[in-house]
């Protein structure tokens, strides 16, 4: 059975397809071959900004290739293992155990038991201690791998810190050992001298390793022609990462510690960045990425140049991480100037005391302002995150949480929607409340529905965490090698996708821990400054002693001033002289020229577009064929007209969804946009350069005023169906019979269940021709189109032909043409 027969029976085929824009098309294998693997699904490893740079850097490398793998969904998982085959990577189609490096992508705990199943299922033997000389070298980096006590069974190596300029070191490593001819733990050995290695068993254990920091981020690589996924994902946007780092001293904030100093991209170089990575992606939606973008010295002048750049071509921008006192009316002026992008603010605490206590440093009077400032400027919703459970938490500060909804509500009337994001706090290590407890389940339930019950009305809601997860997510963070055993457990068990709701077993992970005789709330009590911490082989770059000073100071509620914008607070980061903070100078060293806009509005038209979608396209849904479309088109330099309102899109119709699974020789779509000055052919051959393979535009003509639209045009449809060598269970001539038995009929139902409930259908009428050649074992069919819909080849397949479900995916169904009421 081929892939495309695997994929057909699965919820996303999308995921698995590969052939993305801008993907590496020579995979024959290197001298070192890489696969970046990400222990979630595509939509999310693909919205992830760390593996588009790491993938960029190694195919840019002389005589390394760079893969990617992503974890199986449980459908897809289900039928490799059904039919004994290994996790491939996405590409080349290889086995994980056939590379040299396999490198996970830490991101988030409740993750490890896929990165332990795409082991398994890759080939690869769990425990490092198993792997022979042949088996890969297993590395992971990330934020994860601050603490890597929990995975030190599972993983050779452990990146500390940034990977930019470490990758290379263990490519170059892993290069020369196997020049060298060096075995697997001489390679080890070799990895362990890079600065940022932690290698378990190798390492020296009264050394800790510190963390590898990128200096500067306007030297740093960045991927200009990033990866287009076909499918949606989570992301679904250009990301431009603005900065890096964050010296605000969040107390809670794992990230604003590990990733410092801040160092700042120059505007200039930001402008290069989004330019390069518009002209290769086509998307129309960009992020700004920081852990605080309203805090970059520069902010203003890069929303306003960006604006300027890419107002006129419909690119709208976001700005997912904002803290309440750094959002002016000009930032909004200047967001909205193509569409609303979303509005999320984090107060994090619901009173003043509690703010000052984890050194937020805003006040409820930022908050208030800001959220009017939005109203005003046009938004209709804001969401609002906060945490419970945090050090020095009272009641009093639970209820804040509710007032300060309701008073932002306020700020929102007539009918403005407020959201109230709930999450329980996690003592991440390497931040001052390491020591501190997290809270039990029932007390996360009790602050959780004491919430939840004070909230009243529509446009108030409060949505929260699991506190399940966050139980886990404390236990694995915090963990110690013990907990490696317990994660190995849970995955024996069946737990996969532990951090998607609907794939959560929170009773598998109580019986992993009944088993491993683990004790929750060991590893979720405050431990004692000065006790062995499980993750003290690490340095982060951040002393001890500050962390435990910035402590003291919490319980007095004294803030800590961002050293940005006074003395420096002696965290231990910086040395001065290549580790410090970079801020953007006011003066750009480049200037970039804004592109010219033409004076004279350009001549439009409507334009009806034939395409086909054929091979490994057929598995893409319509949603994924126009976005393709759309975003190649874009690509080749159209310029599409938009529809007015709060989100604009493209003026583009189809006037049938074809199925999933089904290949098309003739698909059309009418679209409006400036009339292009060149040739046809030459204007088609640029686009199909960006279309991905089975995806082809094979005519453009711009039709007249008068001419119907494609939903009143179109009669009908005709099919080819090959029919699977499966179907051998049916005899031909019993097919043959029940299509002489259908044609005979006057009528005939189809029913059909679905999430709205059954609904039944005549379709004998609409079928205007229907029969089998034998020799070509190939069902032909003529289907009408119109106001009353028309048929499913599926439907004939399985409930005219009585062909079973299983068997009926794996024909080929086939569109070979439209049928239209007037010639084309």
């Amino acid at each position: 059975m081929n892939l495309e027969d695997i994929l057909i029976q699965v919820e996303k085929p999308s995921r698995y397809i590969g052939g993305e824009a801008n993907c590496r098309k020579d995979r024959s294998p290197g001298r070192v071959n890489f696969v970046l693997a990400f222990p979630d699904t595509y939509e999310v490893g693909m919205s992830h900004l760390g593996m588009q740079i790491l993938y960029g850097i190694l195919n840019n490398i002389s005589g390394v290739t760079a893969d990617r793998c992503y974890a199986p969904w449980i459908d897809l998982e289900a039928q490799l293992r059904r039919r004994g085959l290994p996790l491939t990577a996405l590409e080349s189609r290889r086995a994980l155990k056939d590379f040299d490096v396999v490198g996970f992508s830490l991101q988030y705990e409740l993750s490890y038991t896929n990165l332990l199943n795409m082991l398994e299922m890759g080939g690869i033997p769990l425990r490092r201690g198993d792997r022979k000389e042949k088996d890969p070298l297993v590395i992971a980096g990330g934020p994860g791998a601050f603490n890597p006590a929990p995975l030190t069974d599972f993983i050779d190596a452990f990146v500390i810190g940034e990977g930019e300029e470490v990758v290379r070191e263990i490519a170059g490593t892993v290069l020369a050992g196997k020049e060298r001819n060096l075995d697997r733990r001489e390679m080890l050995s070799s990895l362990a001298e890079i600065h940022g290695v932690y290698v378990p068993g190798v390492s020296p254990p009264d050394k800790p390793v510190k963390k590898r920091i990128v200096a500067d981020l306007d030297e740093a690589f960045f991927p200009s022609t990033p990866l287009v996924p076909l499918m949606k994902t989570i992301h679904d946007r250009i990301v431009a990462e603005i900065s890096r780092g964050c010296t605000r001293g969040c107390r809670f904030c794992q990230a604003g510690m590990v990733w410092r100093p801040v160092r700042e991209r120059s505007v200039s170089r930001l402008v290069k960045i989004t330019d390069d990575m518009l002209c290769a992606t086509g998307y129309d939606e960009l992020s700004l990425l920081s852990l605080s973008a309203g805090d970059h010295t520069r902010i203003e002048e890069i929303l306003s140049r960006l604006m300027e750049r890419y107002s006129e071509r419909r690119v709208a921008l976001a700005l997912p991480s904002l803290r309440t006192e750094t959002l002016s009316r000009s930032m909004m002026e200047q967001i909205k100037r193509v569409r609303k992008t979303s509005f999320t603010l984090a107060p994090e605490a619901g009173t003043q005391r509690l703010r000052d206590i984890i050194n937020k440093g805003n006040s409820d009077g930022d908050l208030l302002s800001t959220a009017a400032q939005v109203f005003e400027a046009g938004w209709k919703a804001m969401k609002l995150y906060f945490m419970i459970g945090l050090p020095g938490e009272t009641r009093e500060d639970i209820e804040g949480i509710v007032d300060l909804g309701y008073r932002v509500l306020k700020a929102a009337k007539p009918r403005g929607q407020v959201t109230i994001g709930l999450s329980a706090f996690v003592p991440k290590p390497h931040t001052p409340f390491q020591w501190e407890r997290q809270l039990s389940l029932a007390e996360s339930r009790e602050r959780q529905d004491f919430i939840k019950d004070r909230i009243r009305g529509r446009n108030l809601a409060v949505r929260w965490q699991d506190s399940r997860m966050s139980l886990l997510e404390g236990l694995l963070s915090r963990g110690d090698e013990r907990t490696g055993r317990l994660i190995e457990r849970a995955f024996s068990l069946g737990c996969r996708f532990d951090g998607w709701s609907e794939m959560f077993r929170f009773d598998l992970w109580e019986e992993a821990l009944r088993t491993e005789g683990i004790a929750i709330d060991d590893y979720l009590a405050e431990r004692t400054p000065g006790t062995l911490l499980p993750w003290q082989m690490v340095d982060c770059g951040v002393t001890g002693q500050y962390l435990l000073q910035e402590r003291g100071r919490s319980i007095t509620g004294s803030l800590t001033a961002d050293c940005r914008q006074g003395s420096c607070q002696a965290c231990g980061v910086c040395d001065g002289e290549r580790i410090k903070i970079v801020l953007a100078p006011d003066h750009p060293a480049e200037s970039i020229p804004t592109p010219a806009t033409s004076k004279i509005p350009a001549a439009t038209g409507k334009f009806r577009v034939l395409f086909r979608k054929t091979k490994m396209a057929r598995l893409l849904s319509h949603l994924e064929v126009s976005t393709a479309l759309t975003r190649a088109m874009t690509r080749a330099g159209l310029m599409f007209l938009f529809s007015q309102g709060f989100h604009p899109h493209p003026k583009i119709s189809f006037a049938h969804a074809t199925s999933v699974g089904m290949e098309s020789l003739g698909e059309y779509m009418d679209v409006e946009m400036e009339i292009p000055r060149e040739e046809t052919s030459a204007l088609l051959e640029r686009i199909n350069r960006f279309l991905p393979a089975g995806l082809e535009i094979i005519n453009m003509d711009r039709l007249e005023n008068q001419v119907p639209s494609l939903a009143r045009s179109i009669a009908g449809f005709r099919y080819e169906i090959d029919l699977p060598d499966s179907a051998d269970g049916l005899p031909l001539e019993q097919i043959t019979e029940k299509i002489g038995n259908f044609l005979g009929q006057d009528n005939f139902l189809v029913i059909r269940e679905g999430s709205s409930g059954t609904t039944r259908k005549d379709i004998r009428l609409l079928v205007r021709d229907l029969d089998l050649k034998q020799e070509e074992r190939q069902i032909r069919l003529t289907v009408a189109y119109g106001s009353e819909g028309s048929v499913r080849p599926w439907d004939i397949l399985t409930q005219v032909l009585g062909i079973p479900d299983e068997t009926a995916k794996l024909a080929l169904v086939r569109k070979v043409s439209t049928i239209f009421t007037t010639a084309q």
